[in-house]
């Protein structure tokens, strides 16, 4: 499982535009960059929905006073799944959508779930971190079921 000071892993993911989706690099998402990025389980999930993400959403303008670049959702779905789910909760252009619909980046970091008992597969582990430069300065996995280390708040307070 990936530890601060770790350096994130280079690799490919997908977000969506209006023209659809497009693959992007985590060289070009976080280097020479403050980036924090949070995790869900799934896009469209009661906890996902209506706290999550949310709370970044609301939180973005004390994000970027930290000194924080990029704020990134990740979740295994694909990139028009997390397209949708962006407009429908407002997050607009405002927190980059990304879509590891494989969950290879999610595996690379070490942070799977199989929710396959669920009928959901393999997921990520809610999670969040903040990252300088491709390097991990703050990492907190939550514990099953749990909601707390990885919201919003909570990563702001270690900023």
């Amino acid at each position: 499982m990936i530890k601060p000071g770790d350096t994130l892993p280079s690799m490919k993911l997908m977000v969506a535009t209006d023209d659809g989706p497009r693959e992007v690099s985590t060289d070009d998402l976080f280097r020479h960059k403050r980036v924090v990025l949070f995790a869900v389980p799934g896009a469209f999930t009661p906890t996902c929905s209506a706290r999550h993400l949310p709370g970044y959403v609301e939180n973005l303008a004390a994000f970027k006073a930290k000194g924080i670049d990029t704020v990134i959702c990740l979740a295994v779905n694909d990139a028009f799944v997390m397209g949708a789910w962006a407009k429908s909760q407002n997050a607009g252009a405002d927190i980059l959508m990304l879509a590891d619909g494989a969950a290879q980046f999610t595996k690379a970091l070490g942070l799977e779930l199989d929710l396959s008992t669920r009928g959901m597969g393999i997921r990520s582990q809610r999670f969040a971190l903040v990252a300088d430069d491709m390097k991990v300065k703050y990492f907190a996995v939550e514990k099953p079921g749990d909601f707390d280390v990885s919201r919003a708040e909570s990563v702001l307070a270690t900023l």
